[in-house]
């Protein structure tokens, strides 16, 4: 597949906010949820937890991207005037009052409020007597044993500081400093993923220390001889993208497995410290990992707040917590149903979580274990290492039945996942490749070919969302079952080009990128714009996780400039500022951020008002110019009826969704109290 190349855009005459300007925009948004006091109390926590993951994942791949680019020396002003310099700068700006804002939101309100529920976060100096004792052994057990200390000295490298791992730099002053060789500072390195971040300890209530604290509590024992003169946890954030070098499928594997192995070892982009680090220290840190003021983060413990998802998860008192969520089964497609006579009969629409995720499992896994089914050919993007989906296609394979899986080595940090199963799907008999040179594949779709009594009859999956029953449970999602025959042949040629690179001729029904989509899209709204200036009605709707492309925002803007109205659901980013006068002022943009993860893609065009699009591609440029993706329509009116109802509920959300105003602040809406996510998930989606 040979994508279209696009024209180099012009400068931009037009308002367009820098795509990572507007991603702090939404992070704001989820610490909102996290300040939120109707909020329960774990799920508060959660937000916070959120908000700093995604925070951390925004300096390993976004900032660490325009710091190449600055040294590199690239100084070109991108859609918004500014240069890769300039937008580090805003960044800094930025996030440095949000992640204040974040650590007091953690000490003044949640810390206080989990202690009246009996959850205290203590130093191992607080705790009782057999507090201690339990710490002091779990300490000599556990960590003690797995402990280096890393001097800093002429004969020793400054230790490596992995990436995203709280360490703890010490300053020594030995007792007897003529008997060995000293050091005056050392690094403990924590053990990362081995051990608890929050040690729950036995007694009364929730109570819990840190792990750096635990390691503080007993430095006697790491450093006998030695008088500890200070003690500070710090964490480093790294440049984690790489480049997946292009080759024979053996090598793309190979390469990307290494490149995994080396993104422990990217450059500094951030460094978080307690703020009562000495400056001496903080001085050598700072050369040491080459970052300058900007890039440090001083902050009260705890640091790395992405450890709060470990702390929420274990904590037992439901009353602090939403209700479970039960997803709806689907009518057709239960354990006891026969999937294929179910979609045999009419179109399928599944709305996750409110539909079951398990409908999707178990059409996978009644095709693997059919005897009437022959083939099975799908894509993978992320997948967890639990995969009952994977699981499935490998016991097709085992059964001799023809598996083609396309599994994407590319999604970041599922890297090694992907590659674990692409292992195994290829030792079951599997057809894996990895996708188009120089091409992400982030389409998500799934054909079966099943032999009946009239012939061979192919079934179709097409869904906005991951093949992955985890994040199935809290990401809202669209998915299509269909045997409309011309689905299937579209697929199939789909298939054939992903496998074989067989060109395929005219698809009836899926647009894909990056060949098609871009320009159906820009089409699209320009004949909406030419409807309203010829007095037809007209209107475009749509729900989107972000919108960042240039020529998509410019189309947006000379339609509205035309009098079409404009109705923009963008949970994520918004590059475009609405209600701007002379660009805007016929475009409305509401962000809806709630329990769960918006990530549903649709459109609809005032054309055909009745029939929506699904999508598994955002309107940002690496997904129409960089990814192979597909749109595709609802045919079935009822089933569109059902988007629509969704729709108009979300917009009309009063309690989660904020409205983008002139200024690009997000504004509480008035009127009546409206959950879109609570009337659904009662209603079943």
């Amino acid at each position: 597949m040979t994508p279209k190349k696009p024209p180099a855009p012009p400068p931009t005459p037009f308002p367009f906010l820098h795509r990572e300007l507007a991603w702090l925009d939404f992070q704001e948004r989820v610490l909102e949820e996290a300040e939120d006091v109707h909020v329960p109390l774990l799920e508060r926590l959660k937000f916070l937890a959120i908000f700093s993951a995604n925070l951390d994942e925004f300096f390993m791949v976004r900032v660490a991207a325009l710091w190449r680019q600055v040294e590199a020396g690239i100084d070109t002003r991108g859609p918004d005037g500014r240069t890769p310099r300039e937008v580090l700068d805003a960044i800094s700006r930025r996030t440095h009052p949000l992640v204040r804002r974040q650590h007091r939101l953690f000490e003044r309100q949640l810390l206080p409020e989990l202690r009246t529920h009996g959850v205290r976060i203590l130093t191992p100096a607080r705790l009782d007597r057999a507090g201690k004792a339990f710490v002091s052994r779990w300490f000599e057990q556990h960590v003690h044993p797995v402990l280096t200390p890393l001097a800093i000295d002429p004969g020793h490298p400054f230790p490596y500081l992995a990436n995203r791992t709280v360490a703890v730099i010490v300053e020594l002053d030995p007792t007897h400093p003529h008997e060995l060789p000293h050091a005056r500072q050392v690094v403990l390195h924590l053990p990362a993923g081995r051990l608890p971040r929050f040690l729950r300890v036995p007694g009364e209530g929730h109570r819990y220390v840190l792990l750096e604290d635990v390691v503080r509590a007993h430095l006697d024992a790491v450093f006998s001889g030695y008088e500890v003169r200070s003690a500070t946890a710090l964490r480093v954030t790294r440049d984690a993208e790489f480049d997946a070098e292009e080759g024979r499928a053996l090598d793309l594997m190979e390469h990307v497995e290494a490149a995994v192995r080396r993104r422990r070892l990217g450059a500094a982009v951030r460094l978080q410290v307690e703020r009562d680090l000495p400056p001496t220290l903080l001085t050598l840190l700072k050369s040491e990992l080459e970052l300058d003021e900007a890039d440090v983060y001083p902050m009260p413990s705890p640091i790395g707040l992405a450890d709060l998802f470990e702390l929420s998860s274990t904590i037992d008192l439901p009353v602090l917590r939403d209700p479970p969520h039960v997803s709806r089964p689907v009518p057709g497609l239960g354990a006891s149903d026969d999937p294929f006579a179910t979609i045999r009969r009419g179109d399928v629409l599944l709305h996750h979580p409110y539909d079951e995720f398990e409908a999707v499992t178990r059409f996978v896994a009644g095709a693997a274990d059919d005897p009437a089914v022959i083939a099975i050919k799908m894509t993978l993007y992320r997948v967890s290492a639990s995969s009952h989906i994977a699981q499935a296609l490998v016991r097709a394979a085992q059964h001799g039945k023809e598996v083609a899986v396309l599994v994407e080595l590319r999604a970041r940090f599922s890297e090694e996942a992907n590659i674990a199963w692409a292992r195994k799907l290829e030792d079951a008999g599997a057809h894996v490749v990895y996708g188009i040179v120089g091409l992400k594949t982030h389409l998500k779709a799934c054909l079966v070919v099943r032999r009946e009594a009239d012939g061979l009859r192919r079934y179709v999956h097409l869904g906005t969302g991951n093949y992955n029953h985890a994040t199935a449970r809290t990401y809202t999602d669209y998915g299509l079952l269909t045997a409309d025959p011309a689905f299937g042949e579209d697929l199939n040629h789909t298939f054939n080009l992903l496998t074989g690179y067989v060109r395929p001729p005219p698809l009836t029904h899926l647009v894909l990128a990056p060949t098609d989509l871009r320009r159906w899209l820009l089409d699209a709204i320009a004949r909406e714009a030419a409807a309203a200036r010829a007095g037809r009605p007209s209107g475009i709707d749509a729900k989107l996780n972000a919108l960042s492309h240039p020529d998509v925002v410019a189309a947006l803007y000379a339609a509205s400039r035309a009098g079409v109205p404009v109705r923009l659901i963008i949970r994520g980013p918004s590059c475009l500022r609405p209600q701007q006068p002379e660009f805007s002022e016929n475009i409305r943009v509401v962000r809806l951020v709630d329990r769960f993860l918006e990530h549903a893609r649709c459109a609809r065009f005032g054309q055909d008002p009745d029939r929506w699009w699904l999508t598994s591609a955002d309107w940002m440029r690496r997904n129409l110019e960089s990814r192979v993706e597909a749109a595709w329509p609802i045919r079935d009116l009822a089933l569109s009826a059902r988007i629509t109802a969704a729709f108009e509920l979300q917009w009309a959300d009063t309690v989660k969704g904020r409205e983008i105003d002139a200024a690009g602040d997000d504004v509480r809406r008035a009127g009546k109290a409206v959950r879109a996510q609570t009337v659904l998930a009662s209603t079943g989606g």
